[in-house]
């Protein structure tokens, strides 16, 4: 069963330390009753009461109190302390991958498919910090990367604002390319998006790296958004591109938009129903440790870029607070030094 406590601890072996805080009670103690055995040696008991004052009968216990939580929580700074906290994600790069084939045309998310999600990815960008790098890609029958990763928030605007529709919709190429904007020098083989044969590796061609799957969404540093309809028509399998990104730890998180019922759409002299395959961009955030996000209209798309925001901004993980815990024990320290010299002149 999983640990539920609060806190864990990296080193708990260390917190056998704390066994010296109640020996440290019981020296107090002693010292406290030897104190009173020596007043008594040269004046009566009522007059040490009279000297001492009613007040200063639990004064004198305060600071040594403190200094006791102070080294109590030094002590557990030592076996070092972990807990579930919110922080800024360490998600530093975010990969757009947008679907701008022919079907996005559809005007079921008015004014169309293609426009809406434009607005809604620059309005989510706006709101990412601006130490998160952006990168923009598109798909259609093939995909293409229209952005680097940036810093520039204008530029990406300006690449969103250039798309062209095209023909087929290869939503295993989206993610694939994706996954090389993130790796670029991971060596993935991206002839079954260009439809070209990779070639044998040249004499002065660095060998690929060796690949070790990680365990899927571990990868904390990125992650990509894919927004389409869902109806691959060419291209790679999206499971397997999926299984791609889950192998390397990346969560791709998808947005269906459309509407389930779609509509009827001509383009060039022919026509076809397109309908939103959200069982298709189901399996592939599953398979990734991410979410599926259903948009029907643009103002769907807007909230749903919105909370993406808020998931890919702030997470609660598991962080060591030694530091923290360890200021705790030095604000006692100074608090007790501090009365001890109010109240009775001195560091006691």
């Amino acid at each position: 069963m999983k640990n539920q406590l609060p806190f864990n601890f990296i080193w708990p072996e260390m917190l056998w330390l704390l066994v010296a805080l109640p020996l440290l009670v019981l020296l107090y103690v002693w010292l406290m009753r030897r104190r009173k055995k020596v007043a008594l040696r040269y004046a009566s008991l009522a007059l040490v009461k009279q000297a001492l004052g009613r007040s200063s009968a639990w004064r004198r216990h305060v600071p040594p109190a403190l200094m006791l939580l102070a080294l109590a929580a030094l002590l557990l700074a030592v076996a070092r302390p972990t807990a579930v906290i919110s922080l800024p994600s360490q998600q530093e790069t975010i990969v757009l991958a947008m679907d701008v084939s022919g079907s996005m045309r559809a005007a079921d998310v008015q004014p169309n498919r293609l426009v809406a999600s434009q607005e809604a990815a620059k309005a989510f960008v706006a709101e990412l910090p601006r130490s998160v790098r952006v990168a923009v890609v598109q798909f259609a029958g093939t995909a293409a990367v229209v952005q680097p990763p940036t810093h520039s928030r204008e530029d990406v605007y300006a690449a969103i604002d250039r798309f062209q529709l095209q023909r087929g919709t290869a939503t295993g190429s989206g993610i694939v390319l994706s996954l090389a904007t993130l790796f670029p020098d991971a060596g993935i083989d991206l002839s079954q998006i260009t439809g070209q044969r990779a070639m044998p590796p040249g004499p002065n061609d660095k060998p690929r790296p060796e690949f070790t799957p990680v365990e899927p969404g571990s990868y904390g540093s990125a992650a990509i958004i894919m927004l389409t309809d869902g109806q691959r028509t060419t291209g790679p399998d999206p499971l397997e591109a999926a299984k791609m990104a889950a192998d390397r730890g990346v969560r791709v998180y998808t947005v269906g938009i459309g509407t389930k019922e779609g509509e009827t759409i001509g383009f060039e002299g022919w026509s076809m129903r397109v309908r939103l395959d959200e069982d298709a961009l189901k399996a592939v955030a599953q398979m990734t440790r991410a979410d599926y996000f259903y948009a029907g209209t643009a103002e769907d798309l807007k909230k749903v870029y919105q909370g993406l925001s808020t998931r890919l901004v702030v997470e609660r993980k598991e962080t060591e607070i030694s530091g923290l815990v360890a200021a705790l024990g030095a604000l006692f320290v100074v608090l007790s030094a501090a009365l001890s010299v109010a109240w009775f002149g001195r560091v006691a």
